[in-house]
């Protein structure tokens, strides 16, 4: 097992992978590191699910980007936020489950990142090599499906461990001033910038570090395209505040997802209703000689009433 410091000084996230399992007890030193992960109030709101079948790990790694080493490893995890299985057990014992999605949301990505980053240290400490893969935003929907996600569910990360082809070089990182504060936040000084760019340019094989940044966070990049599967997602699993999971699943068969009550309203509009009026415990999508009413919260409600439009009316 190899010295803590000296690991990090070497690490790299691997790519290429030789056709070669674990070696025998290894992966039991895995998930027992990612079960002593640290977690928020003993709740371990996460799940280490691996991918065994080759079929389907073939079809996370296309919905994924297409990554490769997602097939090639030696094992490949979905690190799962989880809280279905926490409300199940407080269900057990008579309780009541509380509504609080984004707390829920918050702690339960906390846990699962800390139980994969243990996993990942382990196995890195024994000699394999690791990579996070963060595609499986991209196909996040068809995945908890395939996977058969329920509610209260849903992926954070994929996680490659196996045995390097290719051991690569360690990539640069950003200045220690810019990462880590002292009491208050500070804003970076424009010269600290530029020096940011200089420090990640050979990242690049352009030199221009910008043009990763600009692939991925500008306006029309990677994670402007992900944001929308993903809030209609985590919604859909019961983690928006407004919207109530089981409502938005009964719009899916009419062609209605959304993922926030913002995104419900600007459907309205785009479906010919032209005003979305809310009053205390009731909405009214109107149109020109009718109206549709929805009784509830105003996620709830506004869910009813598109339900009110789209069932089968009798003729006047």
């Amino acid at each position: 097992m190899r010295d803590l410091f000296e690991l990090y000084q070497h690490r790299a996230s691997v790519r290429k992978f030789k056709p070669e399992p674990l070696r025998e007890g290894d992966l039991e030193k895995l998930l027992f590191a990612a079960q002593r992960a640290p977690t928020d109030a003993t709740a371990q709101m996460y799940t280490i699910l691996r991918i065994t079948d080759r079929s389907l790990r073939q079809e996370i790694a296309r919905l994924a980007n297409n990554d490769e080493h997602v097939q090639t490893a030696a094992e490949f995890f979905l690190i799962l936020a989880d809280v279905h299985r926490l409300q199940r057990l407080v269900e057990h014992r008579g309780g009541r489950w509380g509504h609080w999605p984004r707390t829920a949301a918050h702690f339960s990505t906390v846990d699962a990142v800390l139980a994969g980053s243990a996993l990942a240290t382990m196995a890195e400490s024994l000699g394999y090599g690791i990579c996070w893969i963060g595609g499986v935003l991209n196909g996040i929907q068809e995945i908890s499906e395939l996977c058969r996600l329920p509610e209260g569910v849903f992926p954070v990360a994929g996680l490659c461990v196996g045995v390097p082809e290719v051991i690569p070089a360690p990539r640069p990182r950003l200045p220690r001033e810019l990462v880590v504060h002292e009491n208050t936040y500070r804003e970076p000084e424009p010269a600290e910038l530029d020096r940011a760019f200089e420090a990640m340019r050979p990242i690049t094989r352009s030199g221009d570090w910008y043009k990763v940044l600009e692939r991925y966070f500008t306006s029309g990049g990677t994670m402007e395209e992900r944001e929308g599967r993903y809030q209609r997602l985590v919604a859909r699993h019961g983690f928006d505040p407004d919207l109530p999971a089981e409502g938005l699943k009964r719009l899916e068969p009419h062609g209605i997802h959304a993922g926030s009550l913002g995104e419900l309203i600007e459907r309205a509009l785009a479906e010919g209703y032209r005003s979305v009026l809310f009053r205390r415990g009731v909405v009214w999508l109107e149109r020109e000689a009718e109206a549709f009413r929805g009784e509830g919260k105003p996620g709830e409600a506004i869910i009813r009433a598109f339900l009110d439009a789209m069932s089968p009316k009798e003729p006047r």
